[in-house]
C-alpha cells in the first residue's frame, strides 16, 4: 500500500500534468510581457499550428416584422405589460435605424475616401506629365544646341578649308591630330 501512496504523490505533483515540464508561473505585469510570454508558449512546439481566431461577426439588429399580429392600441384598457413590450419594441426600432444610419455613414465615407485617392492619383500624374514635358523640352534643347555646335563647327571648317587651299596639307595634319584626340571620347563616357 506504501507503493501505491507514492505512485500517486508522483502523478499529483503541482505543475505537473502527464509528462510534461513543469513551467514556472509567471504573471505578465505589462502587454509586452504578456506578448513575449505568448510567443515563448508558441515557439516551445514549432510544428504546432499557431491559433489564429476568426474575425468577429458584424452586428445586424433583427430585421422587421413582416406582419405585426399584436398591434397595441391606444385604448384605455391596454394592460401595464403592454407598455414594456412598446418600450422594446421601440428601442429596437430606434437601433435599427442607427445601424442604417451608421452604415450609411460608413459607405459615405469610403466613397469620399475612393474619391479623394482618385483625385490624388489624377493630381500626381499631371505632376508626373508636367515633370516630362518639362524633361524632354530640356533635352530638345541640349540636342539643338548639340546640331548647332557641330553644324557651326562644320561651318568654320568648310570656310577655313576653302579660304586657304594650298595649306590644306598641313591643316589636315592638324585636323587629323585634333579627331584623333576626340576620337577616345567615347571610352570616357562622352558623347
Amino acid at each position: 500500500m506504501a507503493a501505491h501512496t507514492q505512485k500517486n504523490n508522483k502523478n499529483n505533483k503541482p505543475g505537473l500534468s502527464g509528462g510534461k515540464e513543469a513551467q514556472p508561473l509567471i504573471i505578465a505585469k505589462t502587454p509586452a510581457e504578456e506578448q513575449r510570454l505568448k510567443l515563448e508558449r508558441l515557439m516551445r512546439n514549432p510544428d504546432k499550428p499557431a491559433p489564429i481566431p476568426d474575425r468577429p461577426k458584424e452586428w445586424n439588429p433583427r430585421a422587421p416584422p413582416e406582419f405585426v399580429r399584436d398591434v397595441m392600441g391606444s385604448s384605455a384598457g391596454a394592460g401595464s405589460g403592454e407598455f414594456h413590450v412598446y418600450r422594446h419594441l421601440r428601442r429596437r426600432e430606434y437601433q435599427r435605424q442607427d445601424f442604417l444610419d451608421k452604415i450609411a455613414d460608413k459607405q459615405d465615407e469610403d466613397q469620399d475616401y475612393l474619391d479623394k485617392v482618385e483625385q490624388n492619383k489624377r493630381a500626381a500624374d499631371d505632376r508626373t506629365a508636367k515633370r516630362r514635358r518639362k524633361r524632354d523640352k530640356l533635352r530638345q534643347k541640349k540636342e539643338m544646341a548639340k546640331k548647332a555646335k557641330v553644324e557651326s563647327k562644320n561651318k568654320n571648317e568648310d570656310d577655313s578649308s576653302s579660304a586657304s587651299s594650298d595649306d590644306g596639307k598641313e591643316e589636315e595634319g592638324e585636323r587629323e591630330a585634333d579627331d584623333d584626340a576626340e576620337a577616345p571620347s567615347f571610352i570616357m563616357g562622352r558623347k
